[in-house]
């Protein structure tokens, strides 16, 4: 490199320093040389002056000369590898202060080349998402490099079961400068039932800035950046355990057509019947005892009996039919009855709702139905009086049914009690978990009054 001189008297020639290039992250040097054209010994102080004074040294910083002497120093640049320092050409000036004459101070410049250096980085969130159809990712990019770029970003898979779309599709960022841009993915078609499928794909950014008659990349500068990973997990419509609730509801729907209801059709048959028979039994019974006593016996009509002798029979209800003329009670016809037993608990206590059959009736349960529409988890008892029909795990069901052909009879002042144990509230079709446990119990029947 040719030197450049400096000299302790004003009217002294200097020659500038030459231009030098730097690379960010690497260190270049040139040299200086200082000459005492003056009669005395002087001292120089040299000072970087410029933007380039914070990445730049003078080695040393200061030389004494005797007259008619040189000493040449070494001025090294050291700029960081950073947005900070930004390609193109920056000024450089040293200053050279001599100690005896101060007014004679020299300000030598030239122009430092920074190369450029491209560098991005970018970070996409999240890196798994969950969905039926589609995702929503968040890709930020910043520009580490110290020149202007322009961005594009690209993503792919395996396959073709996946579209992508990028908004905005292009970004231009300065040094140092950072931005977002979203990505949408979406699937071709849902998936109905079994577990959930994984979808992985890749995404990267491309510096899409126009060269022009820019120098290759150097050495130290990656090619091909790494894309990034991320997956997108396609979840079913239906979960599992709807499966189980359909093909549970699917079972006791066969159940009831193929068992239940035809013994509920010959049960009710049979018990008309029964009703015709007795309804008719009384009028026959009236029409072949209708005759006075004595009548069928051969008794003659001139025996003297009037109708009034004829009519002082048995009393009604001691005669010949041996019906009790009262004092046994016994149950009179009865009629439709549903009642409805709401239990709400919270998590982690048991709570119990009741139903007491009025006094003077007996209760014939014929029907129960649980609905445990929540999806709560913990534990439900149903009770007749002091009998315990059953105990459910409320996880196993959303609603469940009981049905009985001879129907369960529960006295005057017995209880049907619902006992329920709540673990765990479930979630409503609103999508939000409940702050409690939520069952409802429906028993029908026949209700029928206790006659003396």
């Amino acid at each position: 490199m040719t030197p450049s001189a400096a000299s302790s008297s004003p009217d002294a020639p200097g020659l500038g320093i030459p231009a030098v290039t730097v690379a960010p992250g690497d260190t270049a040097t040139t040299s200086l040389t200082v000459r005492n054209d003056s009669d005395i010994v002087e001292a120089y102080n040299l000072e970087v002056v410029g933007d380039c004074a914070p990445w730049t040294t003078v080695e040393p910083a200061r030389v004494s000369l005797y007259p008619g002497t040189s000493e040449t120093v070494t001025i090294r640049l050291e700029p960081p590898r950073s947005p900070e320092i930004r390609a193109g050409e920056i000024p450089l000036g040293v200053r050279v202060l001599p100690a005896e004459h101060p007014e004679s101070v020299r300000v030598l410049e030239t122009i430092v080349h920074v190369e450029e250096f491209r560098e991005l980085h970018t970070e996409l969130a999240p890196r798994r998402r969950r969905g039926w159809l589609r995702g929503r990712y968040r890709l930020a990019v910043r520009n580490q490099g110290n020149s202007p770029v322009e961005v594009g970003f690209t993503a792919g898979q395996a396959g073709e079961e996946l579209g992508f779309a990028f908004s905005p599709a292009e970004r231009k960022l300065e040094p140092g400068e950072s931005a977002e841009t979203g990505l949408r993915v979406r699937t071709g078609k849902p998936v109905w039932f079994g577990a959930p499928v994984v979808w992985p794909f890749t995404v990267d950014t491309v510096d899409t800035t126009d060269s022009g008659d820019q120098k290759e990349p150097r050495r130290d500068e990656p090619a091909v950046r790494a894309p990034l990973d991320a997956e997108f997990v396609q979840i079913p419509v239906f979960p599992r355990w709807l499966l189980v609730v359909l093909a549970a509801l699917l079972a006791l729907l066969l159940a009831w057509f193929a068992l239940v209801r035809p013994a509920v059709r010959s049960a009710a048959k049979e018990a008309a019947d029964e009703a015709v028979q007795r309804r008719s039994s009384p009028a026959g019974e009236q029409g072949a005892a209708g005759q006075a006593p004595g009548t069928g016996s051969g008794a003659g009509a001139g025996s003297g009996a009037s109708p009034g002798d004829r009519g002082t029979g048995a009393p009604p209800g001691a005669g010949g039919d041996g019906s009790p003329a009262g004092g046994d009670s016994s149950v009179g016809g009865g009629q439709q009855s549903s009642e409805t037993i709401d239990v709400q608990t919270s998590g982690g206590e048991t709570k119990t709702g009741t139903y007491r059959v009025p006094e003077g009736s007996v209760f014939g349960v014929t029907d129960i139905v649980v609905a445990n529409f929540q999806g709560d988890e913990g534990l439900l008892t149903i009770t007749f009086g002091d009998r315990k029909i059953t105990t459910i795990a409320l996880e196993t069901f959303r609603n469940q049914d009981y049905h009985w052909v001879t129907p369960i009879k529960i006295p005057e002042n017995d209880t049907v009690t619902v006992e329920v144990t709540c673990e765990k509230p479930g979630t409503p079709a609103t999508g939000r978990r409940a702050q409690g446990c939520h069952e409802v119990l429906n028993v029908s029947g026949v209700l029928s009054r206790i006659t003396q």
